[in-house]
């Protein structure tokens, strides 16, 4: 598998786990379809569109390829027909979310990189890819977003990304770079949630 391709599958994995996490979210918040297929939209490119706009990428990602669309539809219709199921699954909202967050921030590296930036730039655009889908699903639904609350959320991404670029300097695959990185991240947000970590908030 080329490394195009290789960005090609996380950014269309990362889609599908955001959209399910929104779609899971909107019906705690007994949205209609409508509105619930709305927030799985922008959760899953949300972070995505922010960052293409902010390095130039024009059109965006998914307004040029419609299996994107394709993608959030059934991560919407998973989050339908496997909705019991999930409910089931303790903290499965948060699994996919968590899964999210370390896809999105490594293809947020890799594209700012592409088009040149540098790596301190492209550890921001990283972490605004994780993030800000969140943002917006949750400001939707009117809550607090994550990453204005104590739960160490984009930091966790921040440190991932960090990762990411130190193993890309030690001629790693790109393959198993992701891999740890994913790892690195979910677990690191798995730790802090398990063990009640926090930043301390602002008085």
């Amino acid at each position: 598998m080329s490394e195009l391709n290789l960005i090609y599958g996380v950014d269309l994995a990362g889609t599908f786990v955001f959209a399910v996490s929104g779609w899971l979210l909107a019906s705690k918040k007994n949205l209609d379809f409508f509105g619930a297929s709305v927030i799985a939209l922008v959760t899953a490119i949300g972070g995505g569109t922010i960052r293409d706009l902010l390095i130039g990428s024009r059109p965006v990602g998914w307004l040029q390829d419609v299996n994107y669309l394709i993608v959030i539809g059934a991560g919407i219709l998973a989050g339908m027909f496997f909705k019991k199921g999930f409910e089931r699954l303790r903290k499965t909202m948060f699994l996919f979310d968590s899964i999210g967050i370390g896809l999105f921030t490594i293809l947020g590296i890799q594209k700012t990189l592409a088009v040149g930036l540098s790596p301190v730039v492209a550890l921001i655009m990283g972490t605004i890819s994780a993030v800000f889908g969140g943002v917006l699903r949750d400001t939707l639904v009117n809550e607090i977003p994550l990453i204005f609350r104590k739960e160490i959320y984009a930091t966790v991404c921040l440190a991932g990304g960090g990762l990411y670029l130190l193993l890309d300097t030690m001629g790693l695959s790109p393959e198993l770079q992701m891999i740890i990185t994913i790892a690195f991240i979910i677990t690191v947000r798995i730790f802090v949630v398990v063990k009640n970590l926090s930043l301390p908030s602002i008085k």
